[in-house]
């Protein structure tokens, strides 16, 4: 049976069932954007994978998921959400098998492709689904489920990799990483091929071919080098590209505005002349610029400036993810007493706990532990999960169902380049940061260490020829964008710490550590700066915004338009 936004008495008896069927699969495929990162030292390791192979592991998901969600969401509306959804599902449970079984780097960065191409037909259909088959008073719980979802699989990613990997016993390492998804994917499979309706648009023909090949294009020239930009040092092709890209969707603008009357295009213009829609995709993208660029740099922050473990970071965010998880599951019954303030007020609530992790931070310096974070990102996970299912909501609801997954692709689109831009703008400055204050970070340590060096009995001269090896080594470091790359100058000073007496290298390693903690620590409390602004505007902007009652209301869509 093809479903619709269908009467109450018409309503499908299993929406719920099959709501929890595409939300099992929501998680596994977001969580795969995060998880990959964990598991990249063993990749290396394992398969001699070359930086550019490690850049398009990492990359080449993201990107193929970004271009292809639009293409998705409409081939949802033409051929069938249920089919795309299983389509995709089992794509992307065989790409995970690939990835997981890999014999070389290329192997797996083809595999990570395809599974974000798989990921992209599958995840607009989700949205399409809570679109057409809840009525309108129950999509703001079926959104708050989703919403908790996002929210968990967006933090955990770390967590969960940082487990597999530490409790391995059958010596694959990274592949379970993969592996662990073809369970998932299969059971996820069955359930949804047995509970979820099918549902498309009417009168939907073909697919807009040059549309497609248009979108793709300049939104490739977008998303490519804001992903490669910072490992490569922003080399002309990147600006060349970025200034292409917006010419490129003009057209497609234009040429979506020229199709003939009765042709379906990819992407619903009109879409656009509903207030909540031509808003909220906007507000979306400011507010998911600032999620995966905070994730970005507080791991590197944890990682690299406090030394912890990817198990010990991914435990460090865990009253985040509840936070998040409990924000999300009551944001219906917020929403319902609040309306759009409530996305004003999960904005407000992310700024104060930002505002935390910054306080925090601050008056524990390199003391700051993951237990002094927590009330931080307690505050900070509950303004993220009041946000995410509310704004969801507001977007769609004046959307027909003719154009569920149009609409769908579009949003998860604005939401995935408001992702990079946010990551590329973020990055620059956290990076920019590090660089600028090593001098001053290395002069607070240096000192220091050639008292020390000095009192276990090792020459004044030899002190700080040692001191200054030290700090170039230091200043090099800061300066590149690859904290997983170590400077010629620190294999340098390693062989000199390793011919040394134990006494010395544990100064050295101790001098390392402190520089490090302060400089990253430095860099991410400024950095949050422009996360604090970023949701500051959101706070603003969502005042903006109809209430999503009033949204549904000036629909003029019939309420089972989307019938076949």
């Amino acid at each position: 049976m093809n479903v619709a936004t269908a009467p109450a008495d018409e309503l499908n008896p299993r929406r719920w069932t099959a709501l929890f069927s595409v939300l099992t699969a929501t998680f596994m495929v977001l969580l795969d954007v995060s998880i990959v990162n964990v598991a990249i030292p063993s990749v290396r390791n394992n398969l001699s994978a070359s930086d550019a192979d490690i850049q398009l592991i990492v990359a080449g998901y993201g990107l193929a998921y970004a271009l292809v969600l639009i293409t998705g969401g409409r081939l949802g509306d033409i051929y069938g959400r249920k089919r795309l959804f299983l389509i995709g599902m089992a794509g992307f449970t065989l790409a995970s098998a690939l990835c997981g079984l890999a014999q070389t780097a290329v192997m797996l960065d083809l595999s990570r492709v395809l599974q974000g191409f798989m990921a992209a037909l599958m995840f607009p259909q989700v949205l399409s689904v809570i679109q057409v088959i809840f009525p309108q008073h129950e999509r703001a719980r079926a959104f708050g489920l989703l919403g908790a979802v996002i929210g968990l699989a967006t933090i955990m990613g770390p967590l969960v990799g940082g487990l597999i990997i530490r409790d391995d016993i059958t010596g694959a390492t990274w592949r379970w990483i993969f592996l662990v998804n073809v369970p998932i994917g299969i059971v996820s499979m069955f359930a949804a091929s047995r509970v979820l309706p099918e549902s498309r648009a009417p009168h939907a023909t073909r697919l807009d071919l040059v549309g497609v090949l248009i979108a793709s294009t300049g939104l490739f020239l977008l998303v490519y080098p804001l992903v490669e930009g910072q490992t490569s040092g922003w080399p002309l092709w990147t600006y060349i590209c970025l200034a292409m890209s917006p010419v490129m969707l003009a057209l497609f603008v234009l040429y979506e505005r020229g199709l003939a009357p009765g042709k379906f295009p990819l992407v619903q213009l009109g879409l656009f002349r509903i207030q909540a829609f031509r808003v909220g995709v906007v507000i979306s993208a400011l507010f998911l610029a600032g999620i995966p660029a905070f994730f970005f740099t507080l791991s590197l922050m944890l990682q690299i400036g406090l030394d912890y473990s990817p198990l010990h970071a991914g435990l460090t965010v865990i009253p985040f993810s509840v936070g998040t998880a409990v924000a999300s599951a009551m944001s219906a019954r917020v929403a319902g007493k609040f309306g759009k303030l409530t996305i004003s007020i999960g904005s407000t609530l992310l700024v104060l706990g930002v505002l935390g992790v910054i306080l925090t931070i601050h008056l524990r310096a390199e003391h700051v532990g993951s237990f002094d974070l927590i009330p931080a990102f307690v505050v900070s996970g509950l303004g993220l999960g009041t946000v995410i299912a509310p704004l969801l909501n507001v977007i769609l609801s004046g959307v027909p169902g003719r154009d569920a997954g149009s609409a769908s692709g579009v949003l998860t689109t604005f939401q995935q380049v408001g992702g990079a831009v946010g990551v590329a703008v973020i990055g620059v400055v956290f990076f920019s940061l590090l660089s600028a204050r090593a001098d001053t970070t290395v002069s607070s340590v240096a000192p220091t260490l050639r008292t020390q060096l000095v009192a276990a009995n090792l020459p004044p001269a030899a002190a700080d020829a040692a001191v200054q090896g030290f700090s170039r080594c230091f200043r090099d470091f800061a300066k590149q964008t690859d904290p997983t790359h170590t400077p010629a100058s620190c294999n340098a000073l390693a062989r000199q710490a390793a011919a040394s007496p134990a006494p010395v290298r544990a100064l050295f390693t101790n001098a390392r550590s402190l520089a490090l903690a302060r400089d990253f620590e430095s860099a991410f409390e400024r950095t949050l700066l422009v996360n604090v602004g970023l949701w500051a505007a959101v706070a603003l902007f969502a005042l903006l915004l109809p209430n999503a009652n009033v949204a549904a209301q000036r629909s003029r869509e019939p309420a089972a338009a989307a019938a076949h």
